[in-house]
């Protein structure tokens, strides 16, 4: 005697069609790691489109400014180590332990490792840039603002970060 088969559900059919994107997708983009210099050409299109599409339709500045600040703080997320040398050597001053370089052969040297890797900060750019293209096609983001005074405030930023 044959079992019936189980129905499958809207939400089941949804839910293994999304799932079989993701895998298509992830697929996709672990096949792009190794392109490091073709990807960031990529993401460089896209940024020259975005700032093509804030020059051309002369609005949209507190998209581009929102994205300058994400951009910015990507950047110094990507250039700072992920261990801090200063806050350990402060701690092992604490501990009468001052710690430094290796000196001696036995001691373990620590490369340098980022914060934020590349390709996560390439990923998250580039979908930051794809986001705020697609948010200047929408009049709800084009909020009135005086943009000398946003170009400013992230100069003043920027210098001091």
């Amino acid at each position: 005697m044959e079992s019936p088969e189980p129905e499958q559900t809207p939400y089941a059919a949804i839910s293994a069609q999304t799932s079989r994107v993701g895998r298509i997708y992830q697929a996709y983009l672990d096949k792009s790691t190794p392109f490091v210099t073709y990807r960031w050409i990529g993401t460089g299109a896209v940024l020259i489109s975005f700032m093509l599409r804030i020059v051309i339709a002369q609005g949209w500045y507190i998209v581009a400014y929102s994205l300058g600040i994400y951009l910015l703080n990507l950047f110094l997320a990507f250039l700072q180590p992920k261990f801090d040398p200063s806050i350990e050597q402060d701690e092992g001053m604490e501990d009468g332990s001052a710690g430094g370089l290796p000196t001696k052969k036995d001691e373990e040297f620590r490369p340098f490792i980022r914060r934020l890797p590349e390709f996560k900060f390439w990923y998250s750019a580039t979908r930051a840039i794809v986001i705020g293209f697609m948010c200047t096609w929408s009049e709800i983001f084009d909020i009135p603002v005086f943009w000398p005074v946003l170009v400013f405030y992230w100069l003043i930023l920027f210098t001091l970060t």
